[in-house]
């Protein structure tokens, strides 16, 4: 195993100190309302790139031989070290290729290229990425970059533990950490419990790409994959070795988070943070809102955000999950009578029953295919489950069939 140390957090910490920001610590006086914790917000998504990914990254171009700075570097990335390789390579004044999935978000991609990279795209996650970066790297010789398995990287994101208890002058009970291939949190974790050997380390990941949960219950690195994922920075199907063996010994617990949770942590995030986090920042709060994680009454707790590139698109998508999650957003299909003042029937029960009407279309293909009737498709605004319910009954008690949609 490449042991990661305290010193080399410390070490990495000096080398990258002129780069790198020490991003803001925000408690959300909201979640800790609600969890009865102190919660606090580690804003990474407020670093240079915006993602913490660009301190391991700075941190390992650093560390380069002169040879290996001359043959330039490539990097996998689902978009976030991506990034931070692009400006670091950049500053260094050497040249990088970056591969990265196909679903990386656009944002992401415009943002390497902008830093001045090469952007290949392959695959639908990261590991596809991977895959063909070795390819190129065997082709072209440039020295390969590894997004999370590596010494220098994950001492690199282990500042931001440095940056945690310093700036929290050590009162810290828990951090809350996403899980993609484990370079944060195996930092995180090497960092904190170097200071304070007490201090919890959760990790959450989607439960889409749960692999590292199932590495650490099955006691080896375990590739798991189900599904795609909005939390697209964590999208890792194989977890490296080295943050395995890190984080097996040091990490206390690994929840899982789903996907329309995660969207509510993004909402959530927005309207009582005002921060915008991407799919991977939002999972720790989602493991908080959701129970997933339950602190103790007073516990000290910082959730990690680990980055905010969002692509607009993905984030309209999501809140639209997030409002229908809540019960903020309800859709059905109903028939009405093709004739004059047949919506008006339908729209008067939902006036009264003070639901804003986001959206209505009409079509002439109805549900039952009877002659003389309209689909009415139908977006609310609405407040809760309890105002759901009652919408449905007072609609389905006037005659109108709900298709829920």
């Amino acid at each position: 195993m490449t042991k990661v140390t305290l010193q080399d957090i410390k070490n990495a910490k000096e080398t990258i100190k002129d780069i790198v920001k020490q991003t803001d610590i925000l408690e959300s006086a909201k979640l800790s309302a609600m969890t009865g914790a102190n919660v606090f917000y580690k804003c990474e998504n407020l670093q240079k790139t915006g993602s913490f990914k660009v301190r391991g990254a700075c941190n390992k171009i650093a560390n380069l031989t002169e040879e290996e700075k001359a043959n330039g570097v490539i990097a996998s990335s689902a978009g976030n070290h991506a990034q931070g390789v692009a400006l670091g390579a950049k500053m260094t004044g050497i040249n990088a290729t970056i591969v990265m999935p196909a679903t990386a978000p656009l944002a992401k991609v415009t943002a390497t290229k902008g830093y001045g990279a090469e952007v290949v795209l392959n695959g639908l996650v990261y590991d596809d990425a991977y895959a063909k970066a070795v390819e190129i790297q065997k082709e072209t010789g440039a020295t390969f970059l590894h997004p999370f398995n590596d010494k220098y990287v994950i001492a690199g994101q282990g500042t931001i533990g440095l940056e945690i208890l310093e700036q929290l002058d050590g009162k810290v009970d828990t951090i809350l950490c996403p899980i993609g291939g484990g370079g944060i949190i195996a930092g995180i974790a090497v960092a904190a419990k170097g200071i304070n050997p007490n201090i919890k380390i959760v990790g959450v990941q989607t439960a889409n790409i749960p692999s590292m949960q199932e590495s650490m219950k099955n006691g080896e690195v375990t590739t798991a994959f189900k599904s795609t994922t909005i939390a697209d920075g964590i999208a890792v199907k194989t977890p490296g070795d080295v943050t395995f063996e890190i984080i097996n010994e040091l990490v206390d617990e690994v929840v899982v988070v789903e996907e329309d949770e995660i969207a509510q942590g993004m909402l959530f995030l927005m309207e009582n943070q005002k921060v915008v986090a991407e799919g991977a920042g939002a999972v720790t709060t989602a493991a908080l809102l959701s129970g997933k994680y339950v602190p103790k009454k007073d516990e000290n707790v910082v959730c990690v955000i680990s980055g905010g590139n969002v692509d607009v698109n993905t984030l309209y998508r999501v809140i639209g999950t997030a409002l229908t999650k809540e019960a903020r957003r309800y859709s059905f299909n109903t028939v009405i009578q093709d004739k004059p003042g047949g919506l008006a029937e339908l729209t008067k029960i939902i006036s009264e029953y003070d639901a804003n009407i986001l959206s209505a279309n009409l079509s002439r293909s109805s549900m039952g295919g009877a002659l003389g009737s309209l689909t009415a498709e139908m977006v609310l605004e609405t407040f809760n489950h309890d105002h759901i319910d009652k919408l449905k009954v007072a609609i389905t008690e006037a005659g109108f069939e709900i298709v829920e949609i």
